[in-house]
């Protein structure tokens, strides 16, 4: 259903202060239509700006992802954002090599095993005591000669040198820089908002939305009801005459009609022992049978680290997403889970930190560079995933005047971001799309699963 004329006054109201809501108000504050003396754009966050999936994932993009409908249009906004506003420095953005690689990782003996957030190790039982800044580490110079031929003979790109050679048995690139690019998600996504509020958006975080008012018919919305946390709770009512719902997991406390459910995923962030090269790794790793690290007891008895041994399990393939970062870092996930239903807000995420743990031992049984690095953070997060239909993410018009629902943008979110938010300002002034092609986002069109 159209909204109204982009020339009459408007009230416009983004719920959700992640990639989505934060690249909408960025592209609705740019929108020729836009005028900031009739137009008001005001975005509610229950929490902070990136303070879910938007700051804790990968940052890939890639003209290979999905769906088709968005994805060159994305990719290309990528580019162009980042060129008109330094997006090299100020969020990372750089062009990549991306590989499916095959590795048989290594058991890790008896090194040192990073504990908590803050990434200090504790000594093994070969290691000497002390700060982890006088432990003596294995060598950080590059490959030799030996180790390099060997990975050339693979097919492996000369500046790949960051896997051990004796554990990458098959490299297949599935993209080069022409066609992979990065950026890092929280760094994107705050930029995006402070940008936004340059235009004249209105940012408030804190405040969580409770309900959405409607007219009495039913058939437009009105109003935008909230607590707000800075003022102990307040409820506060804001008129809209558009409301772009873009609240990720959280998408159906708003609209209990989107068919949309939570994934958690776990993620780790590593300073690796010396810089890597841009390379994004999807990994299958084949571990050894009893894989772990051993550690010293008390009264200095070896006991199995409960974070990373998995008994009786045998031997086991895993599968870690590695993104090399500018300014060394390296970002890795695992696989995702149920376990623990979606709690009320970013800020109540459960970290499981043995699943973190994993994810660190896995990376070190493959890499000399990753295993003798820093862990700089263990974090979790929910992604967003569409159950009905295509299962593609919901960008567009609903049956409601004034409601617009961009939300359910799984694990390529922060990739569709600029996208999703270039085609909900389309959305909001012209009542179409016209940056995408017509039938192909009719595979994205709320309106088909709700």
């Amino acid at each position: 259903m159209a909204t109204t004329t982009a020339s009459e006054k408007r009230n416009i109201v983004i719920i959700g202060g992640g990639i989505i809501g934060c690249t909408s108000a960025y592209f609705l504050s740019r929108h020729p239509s836009y005028d900031p003396i009739k137009h008001s754009i005001t975005l509610l966050e229950a929490g902070k700006i990136a303070g879910g999936a938007s700051g804790k994932a990968g940052g890939l993009l890639a003209l290979w992802a999905y769906p088709s409908s968005l994805v060159p249009l994305s990719y290309r906004l990528h580019k162009e954002l980042a060129d008109e506003h330094g997006g090299v420095e100020r969020w990372g953005y750089r062009a990549v090599h991306c590989a499916q690689v095959d590795c048989e990782g290594r058991q890790l003996g008896s090194g040192p095993s990073v504990e908590g957030k803050t990434g200090q190790a504790v000594p093994g039982d070969k290691e000497p005591a002390g700060n982890a800044d006088d432990v003596a580490r294995v060598s950080l110079q590059k490959r030799d000669k030996k180790a390099l031929e060997k990975l050339r003979k693979a097919g492996v790109p000369e500046e790949m040198d960051w896997v051990a050679p004796e554990c990458l048995k098959v490299y297949d690139e599935m993209g080069d820089p022409a066609t992979t690019a990065q950026v890092h998600p929280f760094q994107f996504t705050t930029a995006m908002k402070e940008l936004a509020e340059e235009k004249g958006v209105v940012v408030r975080t804190g405040c969580k939305v409770t309900s959405i008012g409607y007219t009495t018919d039913g058939k437009a919305v009105e109003s935008v009801t909230f607590q707000d946390k800075n003022s102990g709770g307040k409820t506060e009512t804001l008129q809209a005459t558009d409301i772009v719902v873009s609240a990720g997991p959280w998408t159906p406390s708003v609209l209990p009609t989107a068919p949309i459910s939570a994934l958690r995923a776990h993620s780790v962030c590593i300073r690796p022992s010396r810089p890597v090269s841009a390379f994004a790794l999807f990994t299958q790793i084949k571990l050894p049978s009893d894989f772990g690290r051993k550690q010293n007891g008390v009264n200095g008895v070896v006991k199995e680290n409960n974070h990373s041994r998995k008994t009786g399990r045998g031997e086991q393939i895993v599968t870690p997403e590695i993104y090399a970062r500018p300014k060394n870092e390296v970002y890795a996930c695992g696989e995702g889970d149920r376990l623990v239903p979606l709690p009320a807000g970013s800020d109540q995420v459960d970290v499981d930190e043995e699943r973190c743990q994993d994810i660190v031992d896995y990376l070190s049984s493959i890499s000399n560079e990753l295993r003798d690095g820093e862990v700089t953070a263990r974090q979790a997060c929910y992604l967003p995933n569409v159950t009905a239909g295509s299962g593609h993410p919901l960008v567009g018009l609903t049956g409601t005047k004034g409601l617009v629902l961009a939300a359910g943008h799984t694990c390529w979110g922060i990739q569709n971001g600029p996208g999703t938010g270039k085609l909900v300002s389309e959305f909001v002034f012209e009542g179409a799309a016209r940056s995408s092609d017509g039938k192909g986002m009719r595979g994205l069109d709320p309106r088909n699963v709700m």
